[in-house]
């Protein structure tokens, strides 16, 4: 395979140039892409599972289990080790090779940090690739999970900074950046995307790429269509109007831009699969996406389950990319 070497200098401008190309040959591009750096056909199958539902601080505006949302959500407390790697042992008996875990936190606590520890080994001797999100961590919590084998961390910069602060006030697009550099230092992949869907303009989802592409690129970028939940600032804002769904033309177009300007990051067709089409998600994964969520659940959202999914893969003649748990940076000195 013919790789392209990644470029962390592209322009906002000729990102929109991008999304601008007729649509047949950007299409074409971004598949090209995709073929020279990764197997073709191959999507890797990932579970996501809530290890701490609800009461989050965060006032981020698309979240049920935000503090600020009146979306009936009850929160729990961690949940046991055991408990979460009998989820992951069923997760890899249904397919899937990388297993997510999240927690409604603004950040850890370090009384938390022996369990997520546990929960990470545990994951690992599966052979599993392991991924958490957690909200915000210090270097010192970065290097502890790092310690432990995390693979990959999630924390998405959700949308453009200009955007930014339309959906979330409760911490900065800086704070952002700060943890991905935390993780980045201590070793750890870096999970960062975002969601589109959220009533923001193509300028904002050019500002969203041009965000990731200009910085390392993320190893795993999570392309997410907003589900809008009842009691969300943003459900409820965008409820029964035209900004409620984004066109999918325009999501399939996101998602090739996001394989041309990041060649060689996974890119993770994630939350909103529910209600996209079959044809859809083929395009989607013409793109260049090479990731999905499979399982009944995405944290709190409805998601498409195994068996749908292990039917529209067959039926595109696609296959389940086998687990690398092993992937990690070099650490900076």
């Amino acid at each position: 395979m013919n790789q392209i070497t990644p470029r962390t200098d592209w322009t906002r401008d000729e990102i929109a140039a991008l999304f601008d190309l007729p649509f047949n040959d950007l299409m074409f591009e971004a598949q090209s892409i995709h073929r020279a750096n990764f197997p073709r056909n191959e999507v890797q199958l990932s579970t996501l599972l809530s290890i701490k539902t609800g009461g989050c601080p965060e006032d981020c505006g698309y979240c049920s289990q935000s503090t600020e949302a009146e979306s009936g959500l009850k929160a729990t407390k961690l949940m046991d080790v055991q408990a979460v790697l009998q989820a992951a042992a069923q997760a890899k008996d249904h397919g899937s090779g990388r297993f997510c875990m999240g927690a409604a936190w603004r950040n850890p606590k370090e009384r938390d940090m022996p369990k997520l520890i546990e929960m990470v080994k545990g994951v690992r001797q599966m052979g599993m690739e392991t991924c958490m999100t957690l909200g915000m961590l210090s270097s010192d919590q970065a290097k502890q999970l790092a310690d432990a084998g995390l693979d990959y961390y999630n924390h998405n910069i959700d949308t453009s900074p200009e955007n930014y602060a339309n959906v979330i006030t409760t911490r900065t697009f800086e704070d952002r950046i700060e943890t991905l550099e935390n993780v980045r230092d201590a070793g750890i992949n870096v999970c960062c995307g975002g969601i589109v869907g959220m009533g923001e303009t193509r300028s904002d989802r050019i500002g969203f790429l041009h965000a990731l592409a200009t910085m390392p690129h993320p190893e795993s970028v999570p392309i997410n269509a907003l589900v809008p939940v009842a009691g969300t600032v943003l459900g409820d804002m965008l409820k029964d109007t035209p900004l409620a769904k984004i066109d999918e033309v325009e999501f399939v177009r996101t998602v090739a831009v996001a394989r041309i300007v990041m060649p060689q990051s996974m890119v993770r067709l994630s939350a909103g699969r529910e209600s996209m089409s079959e044809a859809c998600q083929a395009l989607c994964f013409m793109a260049g996406a090479n990731s999905i969520f499979t399982g009944d659940k995405l944290l709190t959202a409805a998601n498409a389950g195994d068996d749908k999914d292990a039917a529209l893969l067959a039926k595109l003649g696609m296959t389940a990319m086998q687990a690398q748990p092993h992937g990690h940076l070099e650490a900076a000195e």
